[in-house]
């Protein structure tokens, strides 16, 4: 009679721990990295996503890195100057004679348009010709835009918005022009004997305002 208890008790005791085992071997040996048992293996993963590798090349730097895009430098009048007397175009390039003789090409747009909007460009501490001359020409000083090439030609004196006003230009002569005679400063004076422009700009700023980068020089 005992040793028929212990023969239950034993299959009692062992048939749970055969299951037991057979189902992890199971998973262990057919499962183990995959998601069904199927035998597809999952793919790699860290617990935290990793970055697709760049597959552009590096940037270079140093003497590998290509060479900065060459300038010429030129007083900001004569610049203004050459472009006015060309015809003073939006889009077309013009060409000018910088500091060292060179005959050298530019456009309004990458050259001759921050000569209006940017601050620190006529001396130290200058603001951009446009914190006075906006494109609202009812409150703007002297009812001017620079802001635009289309304010630009539009002149001055615009007082009840009209689309065209004052020629600042000069009609394409850089010397008879408003511009001209407001930036151009022998002596520390305009020619107008007018506050020279920008506002604020001292005396011993040159006469042809700063040496500035512009263009490109002609190829070698």
């Amino acid at each position: 009679m005992r040793d028929l208890k212990a023969i239950i008790f034993g299959v009692l005791l062992g048939l749970p721990t055969l299951v037991l085992a057979f189902a992890l071997g199971t998973y262990f040996f057919g499962c183990n990295s995959t998601n069904s048992c199927t035998g597809i293996a999952l793919p790699q993963t860290t617990p935290i996503p990793t970055l697709i590798p760049a597959t552009l090349p590096a940037p270079k730097v140093g003497a590998d890195a290509s060479p900065a895009k060459p300038r010429c430098r030129v007083a900001a009048v004569d610049l203004l100057g050459a472009w006015v007397s060309a015809g003073y175009s939006e889009t077309e390039p013009f060409t000018f004679t910088d500091v060292k003789g060179q005959t050298c090409t530019a456009t309004f747009t990458e050259d001759v348009q921050k000569l209006f909007l940017e601050a620190n460009l006529w001396y130290d501490g200058s603001p951009a010709c446009t914190t006075c001359h906006y494109a609202d020409v009812l409150k703007a000083t002297q009812n001017m835009d620079l802001s635009s090439y289309a304010g630009i030609l539009a002149g001055s004196q615009r007082k009840n918005g009209e689309p065209t006003g004052v020629d600042i230009l000069g009609g394409g002569v850089w010397e008879n022009s408003l511009m001209y005679q407001m930036l151009y400063a022998p002596g520390g004076q305009s020619l107008i004997n007018r506050p020279l422009m920008p506002l604020g700009r001292p005396s011993n700023v040159p006469e042809k305002g700063p040496i500035i980068a512009a263009g490109t020089p002609p190829a070698p």
